[in-house]
């Protein structure tokens, strides 16, 4: 592994980051947050055409610009950084991979440059509100209790008249805490077909106009991270890729494994802003006559705070590298996030607590993210059963205690 980046990799972090210093600071953030779509419109089009944003990891056949995980991750550290409400967490790092992995090459083709150019925003959306199982990234996917299926509910789809050969289907069911459900332009819906003894999870697309969708803005503890609930009235539907055995499951937790190096790095880009801002908050601060600063024990909380910070970034950058180590690295990174947070809102004192300061932003998007994606000691224990270190891991799953 070569830990140096790029002159390309560093020029986009350091766009970036000039881009959102000047229009991406806290009131723009409260104003974005309050629009209908949840983001600013106007910055999302500049991110997507003057920066091809959505477009980084997108294959150039498809007008994106080829790159890998690491620039994604570099360009969502800086998001991070200025807790940026936008759709590039959705349909950058979970939907366009997977219409890259299941899509047919007719649906390649016309799904994945309006993403690159950022006229085409799309949401995830899997019954049960449990995104981080679905992944794969708390759960083994494959046991498919997030899912539902047959008598246990979640969504169900049904071929359209034809049979499905015409690629029209019928889903019928709902889906809570979608990330930017409510706004996206297309919907990937995690569905049962096959009937009850047969049943098996496959990936649908619903357009945003299709009859019989439904789509509700929820109430979120982070309003950067706006969520929807979806629901689905025999809505008509396409299937993703062909009905051929395609391991629909697999691709899920891929593209975890991929989405967590890359929420690890803007986790990380989180903390790095709270501590930030919190350095030169104690630098101005003075009591008794002296910058709090200059204390011995604010030094040391704050060494401290750097330590879990630089560990994180870290962890991101190798996940980034080996998406395989993906999972430990966004539990770091959620963990560091948390705690620095904290600390952030206790060195301000009394005007941390305040709802008109920033400090609060940080901490409803640490634990919105760990409600989402993790809890952390979820996905430290997944990462463990996998890895063979509480036990055997058989067909039926882990065997606890069994020695390896």
């Amino acid at each position: 592994m070569d830990a140096a980046f790029t002159a390309e990799q560093d020029e986009i972090r350091r766009t970036l980051r000039d881009l959102l210093t000047k229009h991406g600071g806290p009131g723009e953030v409260r104003a974005a947050v309050r629009t209908v779509e949840g983001h600013d419109p106007a910055l999302w089009h500049r991110l997507a055409q003057e920066l091809g944003l959505p477009g980084l990891a997108v294959a150039e056949e498809y007008g994106g610009a080829g790159c890998t995980a690491t620039e994604l991750a570099l360009a969502c550290e800086e998001t991070g950084r200025a807790l940026l409400p936008s759709p590039l967490l959705a349909t950058a790092v979970l939907a366009a991979p997977l219409i890259t992995a299941l899509g047919t090459p007719e649906q390649r083709a016309e799904l994945l440059p309006r993403i690159a150019d950022g006229t085409l925003t799309a949401a995830l959306a899997v019954p049960g509100g449990s995104m981080a199982a679905a992944l794969g990234l708390t759960a083994d996917n494959r046991a498919a209790t997030w899912a539902g299926g047959g008598r246990a509910g979640g969504i169900q789809a049904r071929p359209d008249g034809d049979g499905g050969g015409g690629g029209g289907w019928r889903l019928y069911g709902e889906a809570d805490r979608v990330l930017d459900g409510h706004s996206a332009g297309l919907l990937l819906v995690a569905a049962h077909t096959g009937g009850y003894p047969r049943s098996r999870t496959l990936l649908f697309l619903v357009s945003a106009e299709a009859e019989g969708l439904a789509r509700t803005r929820l109430t979120s503890m982070d309003e950067t991270r706006p969520l929807a609930r979806i629901e689905l009235r025999d809505a008509a539907a396409r299937l993703l890729g062909a009905d051929d055995g395609t391991d629909v499951c697999g691709a899920l937790a891929d593209t975890g494994s991929r989405a967590a190096a890359v929420l690890a790095a803007e986790a990380v880009g989180a903390a790095a802003g709270a501590l930030e801002r919190t350095v030169a908050y104690v630098k101005e601060r003075e009591q008794f006559g002296r910058a709090i600063g200059s204390f011995q024990a604010v030094k040391h909380r704050l060494a401290d705070l750097y330590v879990r910070v630089e560990a994180a970034r870290s962890a991101a950058y190798y996940a980034a590298w080996d998406p395989a180590a993906g999972p430990l690295a966004l539990a770091q990174a959620l963990e560091a996030a948390r705690i620095v947070a904290g600390e952030a809102v206790q060195l301000h004192g009394g005007i941390g607590f305040t709802w008109e300061h920033e400090a609060h932003l940080y901490v409803k998007r640490a634990a919105a993210d760990e409600l989402l994606f993790g809890p952390v000691h979820r996905l430290r224990d997944h990462a463990a059963v996998r890895a063979g270190l509480f036990g055997a891991v058989t067909a039926d799953g882990p065997v606890r205690g069994v020695a390896v």
